[in-house]
């Protein structure tokens, strides 16, 4: 699932560098309802430092959508960024990073793709805002 998943952002990447960010913006909706069973506003509204555990403890979330939603969360800071709406691309980046640094932390496997994205994500964080 997680490497479908991969197959979609980058998908949805190359929408938003081709300028088609509509197009990118349904899609990422659709990975939502599909994969998560909620829309995006749900975890949008989940304050960041109450994240992790809202979505395990009160949710029933697994690691495994943890890293769904950390690449969904990076997914939309790209769009973000794209349309230069830059106050909710950062947000959704540090989101995003928070999640890809739980799951490394508290998942039992390694994974140099996760940790490229988490240097990615504080490089994009550090430079932009």
């Amino acid at each position: 699932m997680i490497e479908m998943l991969g197959e979609l952002v980058a998908a949805i990447l190359k929408l938003i560098r081709n300028g088609e960010f509509q197009k990118a913006e349904q899609g990422i909706s659709e990975i939502y309802e599909t994969l998560l069973k909620k829309d995006a506003s749900f975890f949008q509204n989940i304050p960041i430092d109450k994240l992790t555990t809202t979505l395990l403890e009160d949710h029933n979330y697994t690691h495994g959508h943890l890293e769904i939603l950390a690449e969904l969360f990076y997914a939309e800071a790209e769009l973000k960024a794209a349309t230069k709406n830059n106050e909710s691309s950062l947000i959704l980046y540090k989101k995003s990073l928070v999640l890809f640094e739980f799951t490394d932390k508290a998942g039992n496997t390694y994974s140099e793709e996760r940790l490229k994205k988490i240097e990615i994500i504080k490089s994009k964080i550090s430079e932009n805002y």
